[in-house]
């Protein structure tokens, strides 16, 4: 498969970016892997992305002196090597990871089109979360999308201390500013963490978004 990595910095963290050419792919490529057999069932759009995927988080790992592929675990999340924390996205033609030694998540997201933010915008925010969101003056897609993605990211984060499936109800979005997101968790996330604040780094790259939790929780 074809691809170009290249790397960014977003929340005083390194970024792995994977753009490639699922055109380009074959079956032959995910032998790579050490975990081929389970993507087997997998049509090539799925073996493509996760090929990406795991690729960008090959070389995150590297940064910290650990040569490794992160298997798939029973919920279909990566499997990371001990005391090390990280989180791979990828949307369209381009694959993102992350590796932190604290909790990380990383989201990538094309902006939403009118009619799709029209249609999820009930299920993503609260009428008070998009007030918030309306006062930035961002264009309504791009703010919306961006509060979907910072959820995204805080789940892939602490997804192990969530309740399952906590919902985007789960974190409510109290500031949007140029560049970040600051996000209070709710006892539908995790009654333990319930009041927690985080920021979210985020980015605009041409018509998709990026977003990234660096940093550990702190109280309100």
């Amino acid at each position: 498969m074809n691809i170009q990595p290249s790397t960014f910095s977003l929340g005083g963290l390194t970024l792995h970016r994977i753009d490639f050419d699922p055109a380009s792919f074959t079956d032959a490529d995910i032998l790579w892997l050490p975990h081929h057999a389970k993507l087997q069932p997998a049509g090539n759009k799925r073996k493509a992305e996760h090929l990406a995927g795991r690729l960008a988080a090959f070389h995150a790992l590297q940064l910290h002196n650990l040569r490794h592929i992160p298997d798939i675990g029973d919920s279909r999340q990566p499997l990371w090597p001990q005391d090390v924390y990280g989180s791979i996205s990828h949307s369209g033609t381009t694959a993102l990871a992350v590796v932190a030694k604290h909790p990380v998540g990383v989201d990538l997201e094309s902006i939403f089109t009118p009619e799709m933010a029209n249609e999820v915008v009930g299920s993503v925010v609260t009428p008070d979360e998009r007030r918030v969101l309306e006062a930035r003056g961002l264009p309504f897609e791009l703010a919306l999308t961006l509060a979907f993605s910072a959820k995204e990211s805080l789940y892939k984060a602490y997804s192990f201390a969530a309740s399952e499936l906590p919902g985007f109800n789960g974190a409510q979005v109290i500031a949007l500013n140029a560049g970040r997101i600051t996000l209070r968790l709710a006892e539908a996330f995790s009654p333990a963490l319930a009041g927690k604040m985080c920021q979210v780094h985020w980015r605009q790259d041409d018509r998709q978004v990026i977003t990234l939790l660096s940093k550990t929780l702190q109280s309100a």
